[in-house]
This record gives structure tokens, C-alpha cells and sequence, in this order.
């Protein structure tokens, strides 16, 4: 199948490119030594029967970690990344993932329990290859690497030939080819890609068969790995012959099962080859490749990149090897994989011009200079095999002492880095925290997200057939579609809570600044909040606690509110504590307190300098990759610190408070502090009232309250109502400043999706 010139002459370059990509990674489990754990899969995943994400290989210890299909590669690594630091921060703390293909610290074979699955025919497949290789051959870790051509290529260039009459026929004969191809030419991937040059003596049934300081290019990929025994052949030559033939092997009893031939290409679209034949084969399955111990996921962006370049190579391509062609490409993977990694291949001049071919084909499609530039790396480590992965891995092993303790090192060092924002998921950082927090949730105990909308913070949750939409991790088809309307508007939301019998403070609304300032004399030495009618995050709000005496000051708070909405509002100002309760259906689950913005002095330093050593905390941030605000230092903060009789220069004595704000909003700069437990339930169940009245599920409700200890009373003495809130920002009751954390988007799914819970 010649497809080059159907490509070039009907302009399909960019289309080429396009297709849809997954990776599996498999992965010990293991303690901080390195060897290998004898614990059971944990129980914090969920359960395995329909996880999506987060699997069980052979052994209760090996991870395999899934992600979903994507139509860019990116967004795949994307996943693999957030995928790997769900797990990472969910194993207990003394387990880490072990990087390197081949385990280490290896327990007695009775010591290692296989997958307790829920089907019995897979724990009794997996018994089946411990009679036949041994429990230590089955420790081995890889990654596969599943590749769908986009189907509107296939189609066109179906269209464009005339050899094939039927679509299906066509579309089985170009996978073929490029499966065909693969097993060709793989030894050039595993020269260039392999990473397991040893492994301890115990891994082998009989004596090892490395002499002493030996070291060779994949012992995974070689006749030590994963490979059936040598009678196993099957063929290659049509679709037919190849159903034909696993069904023969499974039918002698050769193996058990067709997904016991370990070829370093599946054909993937149905359970059995047979079925392929009519409805067509829908992706490739490569299971070539060692995991990577220097990327922290077991791949880099530039491999992953390189080996999709690589497959479209093996369309490209001309020729189509014949079933001897494909033994060729065996026998060298076997020769190249006990090569030694640091001397050149035997096969290099096969293996440099085939990339020469596919910087051609990279030439003729129009690719970028990224993958242009990752290609003439590639064809450098021909030359200099000493630049080649595996090379590298070897040098690694003998600095560090071996490859167990190469291996740890690097496992306790990926796991420290997945806790350096613990907070968040590092490859969605550009969504809200409370969303990231809510995925993370998701993809731990095997909901399937979907991002229907990045930057609206849009997602669907799965469970079965049961599907659910949440947008900013808490808005949900539980709410009423007026509710988040309702809280939009504070003077709205003023007359349904006052109506609803609620205690709120008296105001007056302003349309124009001119109108407001010369209404300065009504609210004269009265403490009052300044707030635009439409506000979210605490934006535009000036307080006088003390009470407004200057009306310059007064117009200054006005101008600024009057910046985020036409319309604004002057308050009275409730004496007491601003507290934030987080409720859900008919409970409240966390209450914090929200300190306004602050420092405490030590006679030494200014407040400037006061605010940037504070500002320093790790929780500390832009507010909406953070779960901490910075405290900024602008009009509000000086009009603020002015009625304190200080500036951003003063020296504040040693433990004086300075307040920087007066509304204690977290995205102002304030502090949070859990105080659930110790507020009375009075409060809480007024909050419940006050969430039904707006018409939501999920609220923040802002509540001043003199006295938390005190049960409600119905009068402005005893509590008020501030605001509530359809978008509460659940990350800070997750990570309070101080304070037991509650990890309230649980909740949310919990509400959503209640089989879950059994």
C-alpha cells in the first residue's frame, strides 16, 4: 500500500498528523529502599471492577495507570501527569512508585499476591501465568502506547484508492501495514528508547545469565522479558491468517488466552481478532517500551512525540514487510536488545537511514521544527551511542551504587515533587483550585471526567450510565437555575433573605458616583460597607469600621467600588465576626473564619516588609492557583492602614495588629482558619435555611456573629446575614491557614453520585 502520493496530491499533510492517543503505564509499588511491597492494592482508589483510570496489573503491587483517549498528545501527557499525582499523594506515606521497567528488591514469590479482581477469570488468567513464567517475570513494567489514525484520513484516503472496494478491508490493510512495519523496525525504537540494562540474580528461574558488570540494552524487551516461547508464531500476512493462528495457539492450549500472545503490537477494537476482521481494526496497541526512570511519568513530551512520528513513518513507508520480514524485525530486537548500551549497534546503518526516510517524510508533511529537532538528536545517538537513554541509565547506576538504590532515589524524589503543590493538579493549573480539587476526587475513587470546557471550568462526571455536569467544581443540576442569578445581585439577594425572615443590614443603592458622594452626610461617623451590587472574591468592598469621617475617603471607597459594577451599595456595618459556612443540601460540613488581611509587627521592619515575608508562605499566591491570596498593598490597604494612623513605611511595634483590610475575604489577602467544631449548631442551621431560600444545593453563606458560642437569636445584635455564594471557593476549607481540614468536594460527589458511597 503506497499512500505518500494519495496524501500529497489531495493535500492530507495536516490531517496525517492528526489522531488520538493513550498511554498505560505499569508500575511497582514500593517501599523506600526500592523493594517491591507486599500490600494490597489501596482500598482509597475505589474499586478496581470500573475504575478508568487507576488499575491493577499482575500483582496487588503493580500500578497500572490509564488514561482516557485524547485527540492531542499533550492533553494525553496531561492526564498521565494528573493521573500520576492522584496516586502519588494517595499512597501511604512510606510507598512510592518505583521508576525502572525491571523490579527490584524482590520479595519471596509466595509473598507476592496476584490481582484480587472481582472477576474471577482474570485472577484465574493471572494464575495461569504463574504456572507458565513465574510471578517474577510478570513484576516487569512498561509503557504502551495506543495510537488511532484520525478516521477522516483513513476515510479520504480510502476514497483515493482504488485497490480496496470495501472501507473496512481497507482500513484492516493500512493498521496492518503500519503493525507490520513496526515489528520491522522496532529494534530502532528500543536502540534508541530502552532503559533496562540489569536486574538483581533473583529475577531468573536458573542462574543469571549476565557475567559481572555486564549491562545490555532491554532485558524486558529481550528473551528474558516479556516474549511467549519461540513455537508461538503467528502470522502476520493478512488479518484472516492472523486470527487463524492465535486461535490456534489458544485452541492447543499454548496459551489461554489471545491477549497472552505478547506481541509488541496489538490490534485493538474488539476482544477477539476474529471480530476484527469485520469490524475493522480501530487502534494500535505498542508495548515496546521501557519506562523512562528520568522522566517523572515514565515518558518525556519528546519520546511520546518522537514515537508518533515514528508510527506514521511505518504508513509512509512504501514497502510492506512479508511474515519473514516481521521475523527479520524480531530476530533484530532480540541481537540489539543484548547489545551493550554504550557501544554501537550492530544494525546502525539500517537504523539511521530509516530516520533519514522519516526526516524526509517530516520534510513532505509540513511538521514543525520541534519534532524536526528531536529527530536529528535521535540520529546523533547512532553516532554517539553513548547519548542514547540506556547509555545514560548505566552511567546513572554505577554513580549511584546500583540500580535498586538508583531506583529509590529517584522514586522518594518523584513523590516529593508531586507534594510541591499539594494543593493542586499541576498539569490543569489554569483552573480554578476548587475544580482541580473536585477532578482529583473524581479521578481517585474512577469517575470519568470529561473537560468539556477548560477555561469555563465545565466538566461531566460518569459513573455507569449515570452522568452529571459541574461547573466551578460546585454548581450543579441540584441548584436552581435562578439561584446563582439571585446571589449575583446583593440587593437581590438583601430582599429574598429579608422576605425569607433573615437578619440583613439596612442600605442604600447608588447608580452614579456624583449621587453617592453627596449622600456622604447620611452615613457621616455611621461604620458602613462600601460594595458594588454584583461581586464576587471580595473585589471593590471598602469597610470603616470605626466609622467614615472624611469624604474624600468616602468618595475614594465609592470610586473604587463603582470600578467593578454600575451600581453599588453602602451598608450598615454588623459589629462581630465574619464567619464563611460551607453547606450542601441540608448540612452545613465546614465553617471558617476569614481574617482580613493582616500583619503583626516586631518593632523592626516595616509594613511593607511585613506583608512580603508574609506573602512568602507556600500557601500564598495569585488566589487562583493558590489557596491563599497574596496581600497586595493598594488604594484599599493604604485608605486602611490611614485609619490607623499608619503607612506602608511605618515601624509597627512588636505584636501589634495592623489591619491591611477590613473585609476578611481570602482573595483580599485574609487568613482562613477552620472553626466548625466549635461553632454553635444554632448558626448552622441557619445557614441550611438561608441556602434553601436562595434555591441552591451547594452555598457559602456569610454570617457576622458576635458570639459563636451563644445559640442564634433573632435580632441584627445577635447575628447577620453578609452575602451568600454560588461560587464558594471550597479550596479554602480543604486548606485552611490553621485548622482541621475538610475536604468538602468529596461531598459534592458524594451528593452526585451516591452509589458511590456503597
Amino acid at each position: 500500500m503506497k499512500i505518500q502520493q494519495i496524501i500529497k496530491n489531495n493535500r492530507l499533510e495536516r490531517l496525517f498528523q492528526q489522531g488520538s492517543f493513550g498511554i498505560e503505564k505499569e508500575s511497582q509499588r514500593v517501599h523506600a529502599d526500592g523493594s517491591v511491597v507486599t500490600t494490597a492494592h489501596p482500598n482509597a482508589f475505589g474499586n478496581r471492577s470500573f475504575h478508568p483510570y487507576i488499575q491493577t496489573d499482575f500483582a496487588e503491587s503493580q500500578l497500572e495507570l490509564i488514561t482516557p483517549p485524547n485527540k492531542k498528545l499533550e492533553d494525553t501527557l496531561r492526564w498521565l501527569s494528573a493521573i500520576h499525582e492522584v496516586a502519588l499523594r494517595t499512597l501511604p506515606d512510606n510507598e512510592y512508585i518505583f521508576p525502572f521497567s525491571m523490579p527490584a528488591g524482590l520479595p519471596p514469590e509466595d509473598q507476592i499476591k496476584v490481582a484480587q479482581l472481582d472477576n474471577p477469570e482474570d485472577v484465574a488468567y493471572r494464575e495461569h501465568l504463574v504456572k507458565s513464567y513465574g510471578k517474577y517475570k510478570q513484576m516487569v513494567s512498561g509503557i504502551h502506547y495506543n495510537f488511532q489514525l484520525d478516521p477522516a484520513l483513513v476515510s479520504a484516503l480510502f476514497k483515493a484508492q482504488t485497490a480496496r472496494q470495501i472501507a473496512v478491508d481497507f482500513q484492516n490493510d493500512l493498521y496492518l501495514k503500519i503493525a507490520k512495519n513496526f515489528l520491522r523496525y522496532q529494534w530502532v525504537l528500543l536502540y534508541l528508547l530502552s532503559a533496562t540494562p540489569t536486574v538483581e540474580a533473583e529475577y531468573f528461574r536458573e542462574s543469571s545469565p549476565l557475567k559481572a558488570n555486564q549491562y545490555v540494552r532491554s532485558l524486558r524487551s529481550g528473551q528474558y522479558g516479556y516474549v511467549n516461547a519461540p513455537e508461538i508464531q503467528v502470522s502476520f500476512d493478512s488479518l484472516p491468517a492472523y486470527a487463524d493462528s492465535l486461535e490456534h495457539w489458544v485452541n492447543s492450549g499454548k496459551l489461554i488466552a489471545e491477549k497472552e500472545f505478547y506481541s509488541n503490537v496489538r490490534l485493538r477494537g474488539a476482544k477477539k481478532a476474529r471480530e476484527l476482521v469485520a469490524t475493522g481494526i480501530q487502534y494500535l496497541e505498542f508495548r515496546l517500551f521501557d519506562l523512562n526512570p528520568f522522566a517523572p511519568y515514565g515518558i518525556t513530551p519528546e519520546d511520546a512525540r518522537f514515537i508518533h512520528y515514528f508510527i506514521l513513518l511505518m504508513a509512509w513507508l512504501d514497502e510492506t514487510p512479508d511474515q519473514q520480514g516481521v521475523a527479520l524485525g524480531k530476530d533484530r530486537l532480540m541481537a540489539v536488545a543484548w547489545e551493550d548500551p554504550r557501544q554501537p549497534t550492530a544494525y546502525a546503518e539500517e537504523g539511521k537511514s530509516l530516520l533519514l526516510a522519516m526526516k524526509n517524510m517530516l520534510e513532505q508533511i509540513h511538521a514543525d521544527d520541534e519534532i524536526k529537532s528531536i529527530l536529528q538528536d535521535k540520529l546523533t545517538q547512532f553516532d554517539d551511542p553513548t547519548q542514547t537513554l540506556c547509555a545514560k541509565v548505566v552511567a546513572a547506576i554505577e554513580q549511584a551504587g546500583g540500580y535498586q538504590k538508583l531506583g529509590a532515589e529517584i522514586a522518594r524524589r518523584n513523590k516529593k515533587q508531586a507534594f510541591a503543590r499539594f494543593y493542586a493538579l499541576s498539569a490543569f493549573d489554569n483552573m480554578e483550585l476548587s475544580t482541580q480539587a473536585l477532578m482529583f476526587d473524581a479521578i481517585q475513587k474512577g469517575l470519568k471526567v470529561e473537560i468539556l470546557d477548560e477555561r469555563d471550568q465545565f466538566l461531566s462526571l460518569q459513573f455507569g450510565d449515570h452522568l452529571e455536569y459541574v461547573k466551578n467544581g460546585n454548581m450543579t443540576s441540584h441548584d436552581s437555575y435562578i439561584s446563582p442569578l439571585i446571589m449575583e445581585n446583593k440587593v437581590v439577594t438583601k430582599k429574598v433573605l429579608a422576605k425569607a425572615g433573615f437578619n440583613v443590614p439596612q442600605s442604600m443603592e447608588f447608580t452614579d458616583l456624583k449621587s453617592a458622594v453627596d449622600n456622604f452626610p447620611l452615613f457621616e461617623n455611621r461604620a458602613v460597607v462600601i460594595k458594588p451590587k454584583s461581586t464576587n472574591f471580595g473585589l471593590g468592598i471598602s469597610i470603616f469600621q470605626q466609622g467614615v469621617q472624611d469624604r474624600d475617603d468616602f468618595a475614594k471607597a465609592v470610586e473604587i467600588a463603582f470600578r467593578e459594577d454600575k451600581e453599588i451599595m453602602v451598608e450598615d456595618y454588623l459589629v462581630g465576626t465574619e464567619y464563611r459556612f460551607f453547606v450542601l443540601g441540608d448540612k452545613t460540613l465546614a465553617v471558617l473564619l476569614r481574617v482580613p488581611a493582616n500583619v503583626i509587627g516586631d518593632g523592626l521592619h516595616t509594613v511593607a516588609e511585613l506583608v512580603a515575608a508574609k506573602n512568602a508562605h507556600p500557601l500564598r499566591g495569585d488566589g487562583s492557583r493558590t489557596p491563599l491570596k497574596k496581600i497586595a498593598l493598594g488604594d484599599i490597604e493604604r485608605l486602611q492602614l490611614k485609619e490607623q494612623g499608619l503607612t506602608v513605611d511605618s515601624v509597627p511595634a512588636k505584636d501589634q495588629l495592623v489591619q491591611l483590610r477590613a473585609n476578611s475575604n481570602i482573595s483580599t489577602g485574609g487568613d482562613s482558619i477552620d472553626m466548625t467544631d466549635q461553632m454553635h449548631p444554632s448558626y448552622k442551621a441557619l445557614a441550611v435555611g438561608i441556602t434553601k431560600a436562595m434555591g441552591a444545593a451547594v452555598c457559602g453563606v456569610d454570617l457576622i456573629i458576635p458570639d459563636l458560642t451563644k445559640p442564634a437569636e433573632p435580632s441584627l445584635q445577635s447575628w447577620g446575614v453578609i452575602e451568600a455564594n454560588f461560587n464558594p471557593m471550597m479550596m479554602m476549607h480543604i486548606f485552611p491557614y490553621a485548622g482541621q481540614s475538610r475536604r468538602v468536594t468529596q461531598n459534592v460527589l458524594n451528593m452526585l453520585f451516591p452509589e458511590l458511597k456503597s
